[in-house]
């Protein structure tokens, strides 16, 4: 074999190695969580790296110890997740895609473990409050009490690491597949249309995966001067640029009493009219930042 086929195999190899390599994802929360179903749904076999708290989870992205994260920023009942968007805007990362996910609660115990012998839920506060009718019917039935716990998946991780024969989580489906654990009763939720929009968010400066599709979404932050007027000013301006605004959201300024960021979600046709939205915005706003272009879910 001569050294240019030599060059050549071993190029095609590391190209074979780069297109079969698992992406690193970061989650807040254990695997298992929604979090976790929502990544494998968006990219398929992934190396899933749990983290305690969010913003741990947009610093392992920023300082590239993974390849991206999912991160949760609305429901469809409980509205947006505020420390999101903030970490959205201060550091430096993009969103890149976007999913929705249908959430669904399961009361999951040790193998083995009856109904009539949990005394216990834990479960995330949010998902406690999202299963208040079947949490108050297993109150007065069976006497188990709900106990708020630090994460969905952890509850079962707990009850499975701890042997507990009288406690249950609420949590998916996929964290008892993670931990050994049984489904007791499955979809306890409240609502059956309850969902969560998440984000795949990558650092600012990573190319795009050019196999993704064209951009249809964007979503930004502005500020605007503290004067009677300057929103109506700015949001005229998005109108008068063609963008459909979908969503808007406000956050208080640190330090700045009575000031905001907006945050707002805005449909686009294409990069020009993407391109249209951020001049419109400038005149009347002391800071703009894009906070990604991407596919609507």
């Amino acid at each position: 074999m001569t050294d240019t086929q030599e060059e050549a195999k071993n190029k095609a190899g590391d190209e074979a190695t780069r297109d079969t390599e698992v992406l690193r994802i970061a989650i807040q929360g254990e695997r298992g969580s929604n979090s976790h179903m929502a990544a494998l749904e968006m990219l398929g076999t992934i190396d899933i790296v749990p983290c305690s708290v969010s913003a741990e989870v947009v610093a392992a992205v920023v300082q590239g110890r993974v390849d991206a994260a999912v991160l949760p920023i609305e429901n469809s009942l409980h509205g947006s997740v505020a420390e999101h968007y903030d970490l959205l805007m201060e550091q430096p990362v993009r969103i890149e895609r976007e999913s929705l996910l249908r959430i669904r609660h399961n009361l999951i115990a040790a193998p083995g473990v009856m109904l009539d012998d949990i005394k216990v839920v834990l479960s995330h506060p949010v998902a406690l409050s999202q299963c208040r009718r079947y949490l108050s019917a297993l109150t007065a039935t069976r006497k188990a009490r709900a106990t708020p716990f630090y994460d969905t998946a952890g509850s079962v991780k707990h009850v499975m690491a701890e042997r507990l024969r009288d406690t249950a989580g609420i949590a998916p489906e996929l964290a008892a597949e993670e931990y050994g654990a049984e489904i007791l009763v499955r979809g306890i939720e409240d609502h059956v249309q309850n969902y969560t929009r998440f984000h795949l968010v990558r650092r600012a400066t990573d190319a795009r995966d050019p196999a993704l599709p064209p951009p249809d979404k964007m979503s930004v932050a502005f500020a605007v001067e503290h004067r009677p007027g300057t929103l109506v000013k700015a949001l005229q301006a998005l109108a008068d640029a063609g963008v459909d605004l979908t969503q808007i959201e406000s956050r208080p300024v640190p330090g700045k009493p009575w000031e905001y960021v907006f945050y707002v979600d805005l449909r686009i046709a294409d990069a020009a009219m993407a391109d249209r939205a951020i001049a419109a915005l400038l005149p009347h706003c002391g800071m703009v930042k894009e906070l990604g272009r991407y596919k609507a879910a």
